[in-house]
């Protein structure tokens, strides 16, 4: 008589809820505080619910400015990831050369890093190029990252593409450009969408990285770590938290949704 292994045993479930409510309870209380009455400490239960402070940071003006610098930084650095880490992945999937791996790894190497080194090192770098912090710096500084997100998703994407069908596109008169449209980018669009959302969302809420080559500008992860230590704008603070869950947790989803049947390509090979 077979066993049925695919039912999980009572201790492997105890497990995983205790995992799954270890890393999301703290978002329930920052989602309950955000409604509490009490200004400065973080008394439970709350003494009493409230809108009001939905209401303080509709009319604060430098949360606006923090996220309309967040939303159009993380959208700058998620094109600029886009097309660099799709070339690097077409060049790195599809040919071999002497080097590959050691190319592979200094592409994966950002996203391995500690956020304060690649943020010194970014640093260091503006200053000897006698660049000036702005808007571009941040930019430049999330798209380190943000390439390796993209680079992950589609080279895993295009190993899996067949490559017969890029041979016939060729062999019917198509040239590069029509057979990527035609070919190419309809069997990776997925994966690119879906890494495209993560790096939105890895770059929306980067603080560390930003702390080095910002400035004096502020994104709203950087305005939320200097509003923390100001007691009465902690439920301020909390609001503002939610915004960024709901911010970074929507393209996340979408990219799992995206990429959840990622292993049946068009035209893959057996």
């Amino acid at each position: 008589m077979r066993s049925d292994i695919s039912r999980p045993s009572r201790g492997l479930k105890l497990a995983a809820g205790f995992g799954i409510l270890f890393m999301h309870l703290p978002l329930v209380f920052i989602i309950l505080y955000a409604f509490t009455t009490e200004e400065k400490s973080y008394a439970f239960p709350p003494p009493g619910l409230t809108l009001k402070w939905f209401a303080v940071v509709w009319e604060r003006q430098d949360i606006w400015d923090a996220v309309g610098l967040s939303l159009k930084a993380a959208a700058m650095a998620t094109a600029l990831a886009l097309v660099l880490g799709t070339l690097a992945a077409g060049a790195l999937a599809r040919f071999s050369f002497f080097g590959r791996e050691p190319v592979t790894l200094l592409l994966i190497l950002p996203i391995a890093l500690p956020g304060i080194v690649t943020g010194m090192a970014m640093r260091t770098a503006f200053g000897v190029a006698d660049i000036p912090f702005s808007f571009w710096t941040i930019v430049l500084g999330h798209a380190t990252f943000c390439i390796v997100v993209v680079y992950n998703n589609a080279v895993a994407r295009l190993r899996r593409l067949n490559p017969s069908l890029i041979e016939a596109s060729m062999d019917l008169g198509g040239n590069a450009f029509q057979t990527f449209f035609h070919v190419i980018l309809p069997n990776t669009a997925t994966a690119l969408l879906a890494g495209g959302m993560l790096a939105f969302a890895l770059s929306f809420d980067e603080v560390i990285v930003t702390t080095f080559t910002a400035g004096q500008q502020s994104t709203l992860p950087i305005w939320m770590l200097s509003e923390l230590v100001r007691p009465r704008q902690r439920p301020v603070t909390n609001v503002v938290a939610v915004l960024v869950i709901i911010v970074t947790f929507l393209p996340i989803l979408a990219a799992y949704y995206l990429t959840r049947g990622g292993e049946a390509v068009e035209g893959s090979g057996k």
